[in-house]
């Protein structure tokens, strides 16, 4: 079931409030709990009902493990067997559903076998609940989890409004909430600021990511049938796709925190802004962040962080960013995609190391000036990253790349004519075209790009504009500071309620086209 869907809205989410509330009021919270958990599975199992088995036995496992070190043995090196074992079998279990035949295909290839294995769907959101179940067994080995009882451990796993695409919560952070009495109690403030949240992140989905895909799709198809396409062409393709992935999962996380919010639980910030980062460390600490705190704490971390010396800290930011990339999907072009990130990130140490040794400085961007160049290299190599992430083939990414670097040369539109009639006779390798780049379309696609790099760089994200009601977690409330455009700071009055009701239904009318369009997430 996608939140951009009638059903979802008009039917699913009313009903689940309702129950929970209901129960809470004339039952218990025990009641409470158990319906929010079976309308979690119901709003699993609405996509294959198959899986539900796959979903059940997995939490059942995992907390029977987890119980082990709860009430268990004490003796220290069985409960490290035991944490061997129960990690082992969540990553057999992600590795089979996700690269088994990734891994076969690669053997094949390098051993001129012929081995064959069906082709295996992919469980929607089984990368999100097996790490969050991971990060479980690790602190309950460490004494760090209570013992939960299995409605509470059931809730955290299947909670709906993260189940499928994140954030990848702790158990610290979401199962105290529902300890809480306040949370049963029905809150006309949690339910206007998580309405508010949800559609706001429902409009920058249906509005804006499935719009400017449409700019993105025809040039990577392009790119993978080997035609050659033009520099503005490329570029345009690439920037769509940019710009549809940061609305598309901005719009996922709002909503996600939205719906929460409308039960009274606040979780983590997973997304603050990426494209105003000014270096790529501030990237990472902005794009997926709760992915980013995973792989730094249960993999950079433990492989020796920043440790044991400089050459081994890059080679851990290396491992971790390549196990992150082949994390997001079962391809050479994600191995690649998180390589060049970890070169970046090792190229951003090594700058902030040098500045602090010859500078006397920490190399930090201190004039408007370096702050917007030091944006500006940061969003065009994350841009140029994109690539490999979208691309479903080394070789469809090597054309686009080769067309972004000019290989094909530069063929202006005829509109610029006029502009470049000049410049074009002199050089062979800049051409006027006869056509208005007849792959990416018409050059209202571009009005539409800057429009949207407008508003990625120069607004408040959602979570600045309702900070004042303490949207996420209070722990990441000095990652979303106050916006300083009041102007644009959420206050409930009849102005903002009319403007949020032109947002709901441009959204609703807007969904009638683009009813069936997934989030880009539910693919990892």
């Amino acid at each position: 079931m996608l939140f951009n869907s009638y059903e979802f809205i008009f039917v699913f989410l009313p009903i689940t409030l309702l129950g929970f509330f209901c129960a809470a009021r004339f039952s218990n919270h025990r009641a409470s709990l158990a319906w929010l958990v079976t309308a979690s599975l119901v709003f699993y199992g609405w996509w294959n009902p198959s899986y539900l088995i796959l979903l059940l036995g997995s939490i059942i496992f995992n907390y029977l493990i987890g119980t082990v070190f709860s009430y268990g043995a004490t003796r220290k090196a069985f409960q490290k067997f035991v944490l061997v074992t129960g990690i082992s079998f969540n990553l057999l279990l992600i590795g089979y559903y996700k690269y088994a035949n990734f891994f076969i295909a690669n053997f094949n290839e390098v051993a001129g076998s012929s081995f064959y294995l069906e082709n295996i769907a992919l469980p929607l959101g089984i990368s999100f609940f097996t790490f969050q179940q991971i990060t479980y067994l690790i602190d309950a080995y460490k004494g760090e989890a209570k013992g939960y009882s299995f409605l509470h451990y059931c809730l955290f796993v299947t909670f709906f409004p993260q189940l499928i695409a994140g954030p990848i919560v702790h158990h610290g952070e979401v199962l105290p909430q529902f300890a809480n009495r306040k949370t049963y109690k029905l809150d006309y403030e949690n339910l206007a600021v998580g309405f508010t949240i949800f559609f706001l992140g429902l409009f920058k989905k249906v509005v804006f990511a499935d719009s400017i895909a449409v700019f993105a799709t025809p040039v990577f198809n392009a790119a993978e049938q080997g035609n050659t396409l033009t520099l503005l062409e490329a570029w345009g393709g690439v920037l769509a796709y940019t710009l549809q992935i940061y609305f598309d999962f901005s719009g996922y996380s709002d909503m996600a925190v939205g719906l929460a919010r409308l039960f009274g639980i606040r979780l983590p910030i997973n997304f603050n802004s990426p494209y105003k980062a000014v270096s790529i460390t501030d990237f990472w600490r902005r794009w997926h962040i709760t992915l980013s705190n995973f792989l730094r704490d249960y993999l950079y971390i433990p492989l020796g962080g920043n440790r044991k010396g400089e050459f081994r800290r890059y080679l851990n930011l290396l491992i971790t960013m390549l196990l992150g990339g082949l994390w997001h999907g079962a391809g050479w072009t994600f191995v690649i995609w998180g390589g060049l990130h970890g070169f970046y990130l090792m190229i951003n140490h090594a700058w902030h190391r040098m500045c602090r040794r010859f500078l006397l400085q920490d190399g930090s961007r201190s004039t408007l000036w370096a702050a917007g160049l030091a944006r500006a290299l940061t969003f065009v190599s994350v841009t140029i990253a994109w690539v490999f992430f979208r691309a479903e083939t080394l070789d469809g990414a090597t054309n686009l790349l080769q067309a972004m670097f000019g290989q094909n040369g530069i063929v202006l539109p005829q509109v610029f004519k006029g502009l470049f009639a000049g410049i074009a006779d002199r050089y062979d390798f800049i051409e006027i075209g006869g056509k208005d780049l007849p792959v990416f379309g018409s050059s209202i696609g571009f009005v539409f790009i800057l429009v949207l790099l407008g508003i990625a760089f120069a607004l408040p994200n959602t979570m600045q504009i309702v900070s004042q009601y303490q949207p996420t977690l209070e722990s990441d409330d000095e990652k979303i500071p106050l916006t300083s455009k009041r102007k644009l700071s959420l206050q409930f009055n009849l102005l903002n309620a009319f403007i949020l009701s032109c947002v709901i239904i441009i959204c609703l009318l807007s969904m009638q086209t683009v009813q069936k369009s997934e989030f880009l997430y539910f693919d990892f």
